[in-house]
């Protein structure tokens, strides 16, 4: 037997750290002069991390798996050949092997589960934020809708059916106002219309522009207006695209708190 066939056994053993005492000291002897040897054992440890590693990535290549089942399969027929406190010393590195090969194994899997664990989380978090936003903006658009409080004004158009007409809800205490339009007329190009807030003194203040979509409808949501301002009507003109301070008349449609 050869110096190489001699260690052959032991370098898979010593590649998972589960060859001791006198085996051990006197494989490092040999490695020590062999860099065949050191070469193999280099590629033993390298296949043996791939195999750990199978179970969160792609599979190891076929050749690295067999050269490390190889060379652990040619243990226990040299076991025979040993004497008995030999055999016994061996079968316990051998179990060793085991024990290690199973614990970075299942290390592996808890790695993977603990990263797919945190994507989730990560996943569920952004959702629930996302939610938290939309709902917000729900119970912005519902409060003048819905608060006992709210004033209510329905603006028409003296025009035969089908008529144009707008629904104003407006919430003082808080500056909300949501406005909703159907049968709007389209308009010409570079125009636009324009929701009025009529307060009890003082001039009209703008209250947002719309344009209708195809079916003639519209709707203002929360536009800037000024803290507490308190509405005697709402009205609507035609005006260019990028708004007025002051109405243009004629005046559209119009309508008084209900």
């Amino acid at each position: 037997m050869s110096a190489h066939e001699q260690f052959a056994e032991d370098l898979a053993l010593y590649a998972l750290n589960a060859l001791s005492g006198a085996d051990r000291a006197s494989l490092e002897q040999h490695l020590a002069a062999c860099p065949a040897c050191r070469l193999e054992l280099d590629q033993l440890r390298g296949d043996g991390a791939l195999l750990a590693l199978s179970t969160t990535g792609p599979r190891p290549p076929q050749r690295s798996r067999q050269r490390l089942l190889d060379a652990v399969a040619r243990e226990p027929r040299v076991l025979a050949a040993l004497p008995r406190s030999a055999r016994h010393r061996s079968w316990w590195g051998f179990l060793g092997w085991a024990a290690t090969a199973a614990v970075l194994l299942f290390a592996a899997s808890l790695w993977k589960e603990n990263i797919v664990l945190q994507q989730t989380l990560t996943s569920a978090d952004a959702q629930a934020a996302r939610n938290a936003r939309d709902l917000d903006e729900l119970r912005k658009i519902a409060a003048p809708i819905l608060e006992p409080a709210a004033m209510h004004v329905t603006l028409v158009a003296a025009k035969t059916p089908p008529q144009p007409q707008g629904k104003a809800f407006y919430l003082r205490n808080r500056g909300s106002l949501v406005f909703l339009a159907n049968n709007m007329p389209m308009l010409p190009p570079q125009k636009a219309y324009e929701l009025w807030l009529i307060p009890v003194t003082g001039a009209p203040i703008p209250a947002g522009m719309f344009k209708p979509d195809a079916h003639g409808s519209a709707t203002v949501v929360d536009p800037p207006l000024p803290p507490g301002a308190e509405a005697k009507a709402f009205a609507i003109t035609v005006e260019n695209e990028s708004g007025s301070s002051v109405p243009t008349m004629p005046i559209v449609m119009m309508g008084a708190g209900e």
